[in-house]
């Protein structure tokens, strides 16, 4: 497990959603991670990159067959290679918004990027699933705004997933942790019985 958890939300039937931080998503033990990819699945900088790099080069061939199948892959979808050589099993490929003025779908499209992630590793029977901040480095979407928005996202996904029951936000530095567990704090001040949530006793 990579990163100190600083709070876990209780959701219904025993699913849980994580955060943790300051942390390096590929040292993760989850069944599975989520990269946030660029179109071209080639590979790319920030986390994407680090994933190459960490699983070996049998990631960028399961991506290289999957483009000449399908062509780029837009943003907001997700699809699933092998980890290679990460702890994880699987990574799920996904390409957020590049974020612009807040006004041009960003939100939905991101919402739907932590949605099908989600979907795609529970066809695959994926029961613990990690995220990193996805579009929140070169993609620039502000971190204060993409942590309720994921946040939402992911809990509406695991109401419905059968297999996924444990998500796990890994981000890469404090000021990130602190706007996606502000994010879900937030949640449980709004809904406390809907939303109740464990803190780390740091």
């Amino acid at each position: 497990m990579a990163g100190n958890l600083a709070i876990r939300l209780l959701l219904d039937g025993g699913k849980t959603v994580e955060f943790h931080g300051p942390a390096d998503i590929t040292k993760e033990t989850t069944d599975a991670i989520v990269n946030a990819a660029n179109s071209s699945l080639l590979g790319g900088g920030g986390v994407d990159g680090a994933i190459h790099r960490a699983g070996g080069p049998a990631i960028l061939a399961e991506c290289k067959r999957i483009v000449a199948e399908i062509g780029r892959l837009p943003a907001g979808k997700a699809v699933i290679t092998t980890g290679g050589r990460l702890p994880a099993k699987y990574v799920v490929h996904t390409v957020g918004p590049v974020y612009r003025d807040g006004r041009r779908g960003e939100a939905e499209t991101l919402a739907s990027c932590h949605r099908e992630s989600i979907r795609v590793a529970d066809e695959h029977g994926v029961t613990s699933l990690a995220f990193p901040a996805i579009s929140t480095g070169a993609y620039a979407y502000p971190v204060h705004e993409a942590g309720p928005v994921a946040v939402t996202a992911v809990i509406a996904a695991l109401r419905s997933s059968t297999h996924v029951n444990h998500v796990r936000f890994v981000l890469f530095d404090a000021p990130t942790l602190g706007a996606y567990v502000r994010a879900a704090e937030k949640l449980h001040e709004q809904n406390p019985t809907s939303y109740p949530i464990e803190k780390s006793p740091q």
